[in-house]
């Protein structure tokens, strides 16, 4: 049976790595989508007034990622989405807003359209979220060694990530895999790659096992 997982994650977590790499263990039956790079015709305006400009960038994004998701919802195969259509409203629209780049009334229309759209949309069978902290975004960022991200800040990150929390705490759409990634490197290690693999297939067919430690059945007897 097909199924639709989105990776979710702070810049320089690893989403695209993971994407390649679950695809590849997993076999053909899975096809990856990877964030799209696309052409928007308001970023040069967007950084020379970002106030002005950022209701407009974010709308083309938005509209982009709804269309990727679209396609997603019609692919024949299982699908791993690197980044997910939500974080662009919930993570990077809404830390615009909160930083006086988007106006309360522009950002109020952006949202009624979002939750409209992804009402309509199909959500995926599984989001997973990975989570590091600053120090290792930094880190990794300045590994993969891309000019445009070298500008990256670590309280931009910061920001990203305290959104990126709250999001996920508060998301019911599907079932979400949290996966703390400050120690594992899937990379390097097969071994790391083959749990993550072993959770997320786990996720997907509804199995979980439940591990008590001694402490805790020995106080739920108490009760």
């Amino acid at each position: 049976m097909k199924k639709f997982v989105a990776v979710a994650g702070n810049i320089g977590v690893g989403k695209s790595t993971l994407v390649r790499l679950l695809c590849q263990k997993l076999g053909a039956d899975w096809q990856p989508f990877y964030e799209p790079v696309a052409e928007n015709p308001y970023l040069a305006d967007f950084y020379a007034n970002m106030q002005a400009w950022g209701f407009h960038s974010q709308l083309f994004f938005l509209t982009h990622r709804l269309k990727i998701h679209h396609a997603i919802s019609a692919h024949p195969r299982s699908v791993f989405q690197d980044r997910s259509v939500y974080e662009d409203a919930e993570i990077f629209a809404r830390n615009l807003h909160l930083q006086g780049y988007i106006t309360p009334r522009d950002y109020a229309t952006y949202r009624e359209l979002y939750q409209t759209l992804v009402e309509i949309l199909p959500p995926p069978d599984l989001v997973i979220y990975l989570r590091a902290s600053t120090p290792t975004l930094l880190q990794r960022i300045a590994q993969r060694g891309r000019e445009y991200e070298r500008s990256i800040s670590a309280e931009y990150l910061q920001s990203l990530n305290h959104l990126y929390e709250s999001w996920i705490s508060g998301f019911t759409l599907c079932p979400v895999l949290t996966i703390p990634t400050d120690n594992l490197n899937y990379v390097a290690h097969p071994g790391h790659l083959s749990l993550v693999a072993q959770k997320v297939q786990e996720n997907l067919t509804g199995k979980d096992e439940v591990v008590f430690e001694a402490e805790e059945v020995a106080l739920a007897a108490q009760n």
